[in-house]
């Protein structure tokens, strides 16, 4: 049993109280915490009676951009010390800010500061989601399941492959049926491999009919003990298109290996228009268009995702009348340059193989040079509902209307997000933009993000925002919130530019 899910286990959110235990309500479980203990989450504790955000609230510093500590921690009611340098450019962040729970008051933060003679809001909260989701980029062709396979992690199912992009593999992990749709050990799995995924943290998933998988964001896929190095250069004709003139007068034929689509130069347009010479080739396999075949084998973890480990095994006979003949030279390779052999026809036409020479060791090494490093791209994806809009307005779909209007910006742990079109806020964040250690959990269970609603003072006090509750990004430094926790300052990353004037000045001037 994970760590995560032992105290998912041994919590009683219904234990009654006792004297020297206080309730905290910072999230539906409503736990009672002992003094010097924390809640099942544990981003909450007793401290001396009272309940205390026990991370600190992160202030990101756009001079510094490091994304290393710069500020030591501040303790409630100390006096920020230690200041590198005094820009403006500072973002509260909503990493350590606690929550809007139960959903009638004000977000835990409210900041003003002028930018470039600009004055912005930043509404500042950690958002309880229970309708939240990863999406999972792995870049291989390696077959890892087939689509709609049920993804599972400790044996429980937490998601589904999807349809696959070019050179990558796509997982669907999350969402509310199976947070709260399924038994609790299904909920517990699933809190528990997202909390990880999004947190930068190592994953075993296991699919149904297909392989083992150990994602990390940013990191190398490993699949069934193997780590992958690189992505497909593209399918097989894309590979053709772009070598063929490399290939020209160094070979006879060139078959690139592929899952999706297997290339042949001589019947390809770009060896047509070299003036590649026909050779009487066969591929075993459903042809698409002149030198582009489908299907030529299973998929798997062979050569190009296919579950070949011989490539001649998707060629036919060779055709006398239409080029082939005794020493024709014949290169096979795969989308990566990972696999690479050379044959050349006897008598009979059968392809025999030969000591790869030197003039192709070039060309190979180009394919192998354009693809890229295969890494694990990791999005939470989000829907911001009622009580964090709430937080930020009294009629929070105006927040929705601001939001789509591009007059309100937002953010994840101050990393940009995407929006999705349409009804609601729907927000998509790449994981490795964050900082680290943002994303928490509550054992409803739910996931908790840090999310942060940046706009112009006016727009905000127009949307029906809490005016009264506006405060100064030096008044929060010196004196903290409601939870009572510690202030930290840390460089922001270079990758999140701050503020977003340009945006936000084109939808005062009704750019949109």
């Amino acid at each position: 049993m994970s760590e995560l899910a032992e105290r998912f286990e041994t919590h009683d959110p219904g234990e009654k109280q006792v004297a020297e235990k206080i309730r905290c309500d910072a999230c539906p479980v409503m736990c009672y915490i002992a003094d010097g203990r924390t809640g099942a989450c544990d981003r909450y504790g007793n401290v001396g009676g009272r309940i205390v955000r026990m991370d600190p609230l992160t202030i990101l510093d756009h001079a510094a951009e490091t994304g290393g500590a710069v500020v030591p921690f501040v303790a409630e009611g100390e006096a920020w010390n230690g200041e590198l340098v005094n820009t403006g450019r500072r973002f509260v962040t909503a990493i350590g800010a606690g929550t809007t729970y139960p959903d009638y008051k004000p977000a835990p933060f409210i900041v003003s500061q002028e930018v470039e003679g600009v004055d912005l809001v930043t509404v500042v909260t950690e958002g309880i989601f229970s309708y939240c989701g990863v999406k999972v980029k792995i870049d291989t062709d390696r077959h890892i399941g087939p689509e709609t396979a049920t993804v599972r992690a400790e044996g429980e199912a937490i998601g589904h492959v999807t349809t696959g992009e070019y050179g990558s593999q796509m997982l669907s992990l999350g969402g509310v049926h199976h947070l709260t749709g399924g038994s609790k050990a299904e909920g517990r799995a699933t809190c528990d491999a997202m909390l990880n995924l999004c947190n930068r943290k190592p994953v075993e998933l296991t699919i149904d009919g297909g392989a083992t998988v150990i994602v990390e964001a940013g990191k190398p896929p490993v699949i069934d003990g193997k780590i992958e190095h690189r992505m497909r250069v593209g399918c097989g004709s894309a590979t053709i298109g772009m070598f063929a003139t490399q290939w020209r007068g160094l070979v006879d034929e060139v078959v690139v290996v592929d899952d999706h689509i297997t290339g042949v130069v001589s019947e390809h347009q770009a060896g047509k228009v070299l003036g590649w010479q026909d050779t009487g080739i066969k591929i075993i396999g459903r042809r698409s268009t002149p030198g582009r075949y489908f299907k030529v084998s299973e998929p798997g973890l062979g050569w190009g995702g296919t579950s070949i480990s011989d490539p001649l095994s998707i060629l036919g006979e060779w055709n006398v009348k239409k080029g082939a003949r005794p020493g024709l030279s014949l290169l096979m390779v795969s989308t990566t340059g990972e696999q690479f052999a050379y044959y050349e026809l006897d008598d009979d036409l059968k392809p025999v193989e030969k000591p790869f020479p030197e003039r192709l060791q070039k060309s190979v090494g180009l394919i192998e040079e354009n693809c890229e490093p295969a890494l694990c791209t990791v999005l939470f994806i989000g829907g911001a509902g009622g009580s964090l809009r709430a937080g930020v307005t009294e009629n929070p779909v105006n927040l929705t209307r601001s939001v789509q209007g591009l007059k309100t910006y937002v953010t994840v742990g101050g990393a940009p997000v995407y929006v999705w079109p349409g009804g609601g806020i729907t927000l998509m964040v790449d994981v490795t933009r964050v900082p680290e250690g943002a994303f928490g959990y509550v054992p409803t269970p739910a996931l908790v993000a840090p999310i942060e609603f940046t706009l112009r003072r006016d727009d905000y006090v127009r949307l029906g925002g809490y005016e009264a509750e506006i405060r100064s990004v030096e008044d929060i430094l010196a004196k903290g919130g409601e939870y009572l926790n510690p202030r930290r300052g840390t460089g922001a990353p270079v990758s999140n530019p701050w503020p977003p004037l340009a945006q936000l000045r084109r939808a005062a001037n009704g750019a949109g």
